[in-house]
């Protein structure tokens, strides 16, 4: 288990771009689930959509993407190492997420090659899917 500490010990992003409180389980090389605490603080939620509090899509998927590089680090990957995305399939959104919802986001490894992962990810709202997606991601030298 990591807490958000833990978890910006992997991760470069900061908020308000952090999307992940806590990292419930992880099977280095093959599987994470993490969590992100949704509030109707998000900073997001003054413009999409005022009176009607919606997460966008394109940030549940993010929180996907922050998780496995979480999966990814732990796996062994640098941590001098950034992940990046390369590709994003097969996204969908069944159900909106609102302010008080708690994601519970589950990453597995699909495949592995070289420095390219691909994952596939499952977002859950009381146990309901309410995103997913496949992704490719490519570890590479951080710019500086």
């Amino acid at each position: 288990m990591m807490n958000v500490v833990d978890i910006m010990k992997k991760l470069p992003h900061r908020y308000p771009f952090l999307l992940v409180d806590r990292i419930i389980d992880v099977q280095p090389g093959v599987s994470i689930t993490g969590i992100k605490n949704v509030t109707i603080n998000e900073p997001y939620f003054q413009g999409h959509f005022p009176g009607q509090p919606i997460m966008p899509g394109v940030l549940i998927v993010e929180a996907m993407a922050q998780i496995a590089g979480v999966l990814a680090f732990s796996s062994g990957v640098e941590a001098k190492k950034a992940v990046f995305f390369l590709s994003i399939e097969k996204a969908k959104f069944r159900k909106p997420v609102l302010p008080g919802d708690q994601l519970r986001i589950e990453i597995k490894v699909l495949q592995q090659r070289g420095n390219v992962w691909k994952f596939s990810g499952t977002a859950l709202v009381d146990d309901r899917v309410v995103s997913e997606a496949d992704f490719t991601a490519m570890v590479t030298d951080r710019e500086v």
